[in-house]
């Protein structure tokens, strides 16, 4: 199912009209070049001159639908364009045998945590693709800790290792006070195990740490260094992670070969709080959501379209997909892509869940 982002203010064209647009757009989005009435003439069966098409292009750049660049160059379509593409123009492109066995194949890979999952829909949909992937897990329910672990790594510095109830595993390097025994950190490793060992991670506060520096002799500078590094780990399994890939994959596009464009990408790419809202737009949404040029709303850059899928697990969500690329982007193929991935994605999490869950 595709979710329609926005589409009011487009008024009613005819079909020949219609066909005529969707023609710009699929030559504009194959050949990054603007598109002639000639050209037009030629591709459509439709015995119309190249006077005829001309007229009908006049009318849709009046409506708002395209755009002439510069004088005497073709045409080019607009946000507006493209959003009529997608959502009534636009036939989904049939994916190969070979590419839904590459996704099914990379998908069922005894994958027993579902952020791995999601991680590794996102890292195939961007090579199926050729765009640039992003995905943001989170654990569902309440978490607990399960398990912690020091571990010295160097003079003044040990590995905290935190495990939650769903398998997450966290570790954080944190500088201690001074030089410390392995002995003594074995013995607060001990002690904190015992102490929260099956907490909620919501429950764990500072005056939870009092609590303990109170009840034990344990030095407070050495405990506190400690119990950041246990504190960071329990914020990156609460939070949602956002990976990417294919990054690199933006600059086979004529849009972006310009340097400041591409560092701008770049910086975007970096910015997980940027790639977490883009997201987190798609998650009310049952299906597909493609969102063009200024929808996304990205304004540290222009040119761009998002097309993300929100997974989600009795009614919670558990992660996201977004395939960015440029607004001339394949929709058919990635939205085609997205629907194959969505299948396969419900698929594994009924192998790791069980079968009675509720997968939307």
């Amino acid at each position: 199912m595709l979710i329609n982002w926005q589409n009011e203010g487009i008024e009613l064209i005819d079909e020949r009209k219609k066909l005529i647009l969707k023609s710009i757009i699929e030559d504009y989005i194959h050949f990054a070049e603007p598109v002639g009435s000639r050209t037009i003439s030629k591709r459509l069966d439709l015995n119309l001159s190249s006077a005829t098409v001309r007229n009908e292009m006049s009318d849709l750049e009046e409506m708002g639908y395209i755009v002439q660049p510069h004088t005497s160059a073709g045409r080019v379509p607009t946000e507006k364009g493209y959003r009529l593409y997608v959502d009534e123009l636009m036939k989904l492109e049939r994916l190969t045998a070979d590419e839904i066995e590459i996704i099914r194949n990379a998908l069922d890979a005894k994958i027993n945590e579902l952020s791995q999952l999601i991680r590794n829909a996102s890292y195939i949909i961007s090579r199926i693709t050729n765009y640039t992937s992003v995905s943001m897990t989170k654990q569902t329910g309440a978490q607990r800790i399960k398990a912690l672990q020091l571990v010295p790594i160097e003079t003044r510095k040990a590995l905290v290792i935190v495990v939650s109830s769903s398998g997450a595993v966290r570790n954080n390097v944190v500088l201690l006070p001074g030089n410390v025994a392995p002995d003594e950190l074995i013995k607060i490793s001990n002690l904190l195990n015992e102490k929260l060992m099956n907490c909620e991670l919501n429950d764990f506060s500072f005056e939870f740490v009092n609590s303990i520096w109170d009840e034990f002799s344990i030095d407070k500078g050495l405990l506190l260094s400690v119990i950041e590094g246990v504190a960071e780990g329990i914020y990156q399994i609460e939070n949602p992670e956002v990976y990417t890939s294919g990054t690199a994959n933006i600059f086979n596009f004529p849009e972006f070969m310009d340097v400041y464009k591409a560092k701008q990408f770049i910086d975007m790419m970096d910015e997980k709080r940027t790639l977490r809202e883009i997201l987190n737009k798609a998650k009310t949404s049952k299906g597909v959501t493609v969102l063009i040029g200024t929808e996304t709303e990205m304004d540290k850059i222009a040119g761009l379209s998002v097309v993300t899928a929100t997974y989600k697990l009795n009614d919670v969500s558990i992660g996201s997909i977004g395939i960015i690329g440029p607004t001339r982007m394949e929709y058919s193929k990635v939205i085609s892509s997205m629907n194959i991935i969505k299948q396969a994605i419900n698929e594994e999490i009924k192998k790791i869940m069980g079968s009675s869950v509720d997968i939307r």
